[in-house]
């Protein structure tokens, strides 16, 4: 009744609500200031249902940031000047579901290089790069949907067994392209186009492999060939010389002789 009318708080409520008070703003500039410390220099980060989205787009970046934080769950590195996916270069991530480097200088992505997010990754776009070829333990295991579209690829048969173990995606699969090809007639076409006419780049690959074989061995062959005619024809000449030499010597019968004359004489 006295609360109601206007009568002041006790004093000790009036210190437990400022302390309440204080210590929650405390909670919240810390946490403020530790979410900020851990988005990397130059990035923007914000809050998905409490995981992390890293936005690193348009950045000028030449490499991957390492210093991600570990409940990422979206990280953005579109249109940046990143030349390499390195081996476990995202291990740190557990959380990682979405992955965009579209639009980079992406070169080489090397066999381990999703390690560790292999079972998290949904979407992995790698559209608009510069890669002509990847190991084929790259993308081993993932279950992310891929974009590869405008690459310079190579088509041979590494790249083939590469797409065959991939999710790609529907939309932009006809924009993965032969640049290059070991056969030159498919050189501009699209990847998937070429396989389903019932092109096997393995099969080419092996022919060519025995072709290759089959020219070394008769090249060894034909030398060891001309080393046999060789080692004949100078043991002959050895030989031709050795009994000249012997004929050029006087016969027993001679000396015989010679020595029978030179016995008279004395």
């Amino acid at each position: 009744m006295h609360f109601l009318m206007g009568t002041p708080l006790p004093r000790n409520l009036l210190v437990l609500a400022f302390y309440t008070l204080t210590q929650g703003l405390l909670f919240t500039m810390l946490f403020t200031s530790s979410f900020a410390s851990t988005c990397p220099k130059g990035c923007h980060c914000l809050e998905r249902g409490g995981l992390t989205v890293v936005q690193c787009a348009s950045r000028n970046l030449e490499s991957i940031p390492q210093d991600l934080p570990h409940d990422t769950v979206a990280l953005l590195l579109s249109s940046n000047h990143i030349r390499k996916i390195p081996n476990q270069a995202f291990k740190d991530l557990p959380r990682l579901q979405e992955l965009d480097l579209s639009r980079n200088r992406i070169e080489t992505v090397d066999a381990d290089a999703f390690q560790g997010v292999a079972d998290s990754l949904r979407m992995l776009d790698l559209s608009n790069n510069l890669i002509q070829s990847v190991p084929k333990e790259a993308f081993a295991r993932l279950h992310a949907r891929i974009r590869l579209s405008n690459n310079p690829w190579h088509c041979e048969c590494t790249l083939q067994e590469v797409l065959r173990e991939l999710q790609l995606d529907p939309e932009t699969v006809n924009e993965v392209s032969c640049h290059t090809s070991v056969l030159e007639e498919h050189a501009g076409k699209p990847v998937i186009q070429v396989l389903d006419s019932g092109i096997n780049f393995c099969n080419f690959h092996h022919k060519t492999t025995d072709v290759a074989m089959f020219v070394t061995m008769f090249g060894w062959f034909t030398m060891v060939i001309a080393y046999v005619i060789y080692y004949v024809r100078h043991n002959q000449e050895d030989a031709r010389r050795h009994l000249e030499y012997l004929k050029s010597l006087p016969s027993s019968s001679q000396i015989s002789k010679d020595f029978d004359t030179i016995s008279t004489v004395l």
